[in-house]
């Protein structure tokens, strides 16, 4: 349980060497297939709107076939890391969705402080009174070697300092790219997996790497606050999940949303 016990102290953990080189080819033909072409045709709109990452790579519209999508989920899903989750957290772990991250196409952008749900319309003292209640992943796969990933160690079970705040919210002048005390740089390499609670305090890290492109699989326990924005479109088919391997995160999500 010493995984565990560094996830519950700090809010993150790294995994050496978790997925074999086998797996991390077969994982990245999977994305390539659908980030691609996504990557190109929105080529303009990633410029404008500053985006980072592609959301809903499972979503059948990105697939030409059942038997592609089928392929994509067991890619993602490998029983060591299905196992090693089921280990740390229990075997109630819901999937909520995937997000591929790359680097801003503007090299002047700048990463930003933030806890994932600030963007919701969820109050700020609302996710702080639920911060203890719930558990929400990240678990982030390279697809290249990075070092993409900058984290606030313990902000997963504390609320923010007046100046982790005030950058955060850009208040009093503050600017939510400045630098914070205590910050945590993550360097992985390819095979390596990063877990950490999305309601920590993080930020991107665009200059250290020349590309960037990590599949994030957003997993998590059910909890109002975060399975309201669940979207059941990026779960397999009921036929689909008789064919994945180990598919008891997308089993959870389907119990979830037909509650």
């Amino acid at each position: 349980m010493l995984l565990k016990d560094n996830f519950d102290e700090s809010g993150f953990v790294v995994i050496t060497g978790l997925l074999t080189k086998t797996e991390i080819d077969e994982l990245t033909k999977q994305v390539d297939h659908v980030f691609t072409p996504w990557f190109h045709a929105n080529h303009s709109d990633i410029l404008t709107y500053k985006l980072v990452n592609m959301h809903s790579l499972t979503k059948s519209a990105y697939f030409d076939s059942s038997l592609e999508r089928v392929a994509f989920f067991n890619a993602m899903s490998p029983k060591s890391l299905v196992n090693l989750l089921a280990d740390m957290f229990g075997s109630d772990l819901y999937f909520h969705n995937t997000q591929l991250f790359f680097n801003p196409l503007n090299t002047n952008q700048l990463p930003y402080w933030h806890r994932d749900l600030q963007f919701s319309s969820t109050s700020d003292d609302v996710q702080q009174k639920e911060q203890h209640n719930m558990l929400s992943l990240h678990i982030r796969i390279p697809l290249e070697k990075e070092t993409g990933v900058e984290l606030i160690p313990q902000t997963h079970k504390r609320w923010d300092t007046q100046l982790e705040n005030e950058v955060r919210f850009e208040r009093n002048g503050r600017k939510n790219h400045e630098t914070l005390p205590h910050s945590k740089l993550i360097s992985l390499d390819v095979g390596d997996v990063l877990i950490f609670s999305s309601q920590m305090l993080h930020r991107g890290n665009y200059q250290l790497n020349k590309s960037r492109k990590a599949l994030d699989i957003c997993a998590g326990k059910y909890h109002p606050l975060t399975f309201d924005y669940f979207d059941q479109q990026v779960l397999p088919t009921d036929k689909e999940k008789t064919e994945i391997n180990n598919a008891q995160w997308f089993t959870n999500a389907q119990l979830h949303s037909k509650n």
